[in-house]
């Protein structure tokens, strides 16, 4: 684009500068991690999480459940990103009451983390932010309270620095009250629920779902999907997808047989 002859040389400069801001804005960008449904995917503005980005994660209610489901969201995306190549994920919380096994079952295993506790959401936020720094790990999740505008600017740019994903999970929610309601620099806000299974043509225990709301993202709308929660690889999946590869299964073992 050429500037007409009339605009002041200032003018010139600054938008000189804005081209290589921007420019370098785009080299720092990490590679997008797919969720792998394309409903889904599809809806990103990125086609994926941005993988030199703070994501932040909330629970839809104050109930357990919606908080292990958003805590097992998390984990399943860090268990992709850990499958990447780099291996290392740290988890910093200042209250530890993660259930290992349950990690485990949404492909993130005991080997593949690393924990740092601290005694208040500064020093997790300061934790998160040297590791992100480092640019060693897949991964950084980081469980806070609150974290203000100038905490997730202070991420975001450190994820930049270090080309390393941030889940930064707003947990111990007040009741009734959403803490991605508070302004963030975050590239995208989730806010994840239970939702009942579907139905089993035979006895047994479903496949639990979830409710996966995205807030804001940037550079796209926000919108809500009912998915099949993380499988034992951290992938969610649409459950009329989940449903024709059972009955496909079920067809192909019946021909075995």
């Amino acid at each position: 684009m050429s500037l007409p002859s009339a605009f002041p040389a200032a003018s010139r400069d600054q938008l000189d500068a804005l081209r290589a801001e921007l420019s370098s804005a785009r080299r720092l960008r990490g590679p997008a991690l797919p969720f792998g449904v394309p409903m889904l995917d599809d809806r990103l503005a990125a086609q994926g999480l941005d993988g030199a980005g703070l994501h932040e994660i909330a629970a839809a209610s104050s109930r357990l459940g919606d908080d292990a489901a958003a805590s097992l969201f998390a984990a399943g995306i860090a268990a992709r990103f850990a499958d990447q190549g780099n291996f290392t994920v740290l988890w910093a919380l200042s209250r530890f009451d993660l259930y290992a096994p349950g990690l485990e079952q949404v492909g993130l295993a005991p080997s593949q983390l690393l924990y740092a506790q601290g005694r208040n959401d500064q020093e997790v936020l300061a934790v998160a932010e040297d590791a992100l720094r480092d640019g060693s790990l897949a991964c950084v999740i980081a469980e806070v309270k609150a974290a203000d505008m100038t905490a997730t600017r202070r991420l975001q740019l450190a994820t930049s620095d270090g080309k390393t994903p941030m889940l930064l999970y707003r947990r111990h929610r007040a009741r009734d009250h959403c803490p991605l309601t508070q302004n963030s620099s975050a590239m995208t806000r989730w806010r994840i629920g239970c939702l009942p299974s579907l139905p089993l043509p035979h006895p047994g225990v479903g496949r639990s779902r979830w409710s996966v709301e995205l807030v804001r993202q940037r550079g796209g709308n926000p919108f809500s999907l009912d998915l099949d929660a993380c499988d034992d690889k951290g992938c969610l999946a649409h459950p009329a997808l989940s449903a024709d590869r059972a009955i496909a299964s079920a067809g192909k073992a019946s021909r075995v047989a």
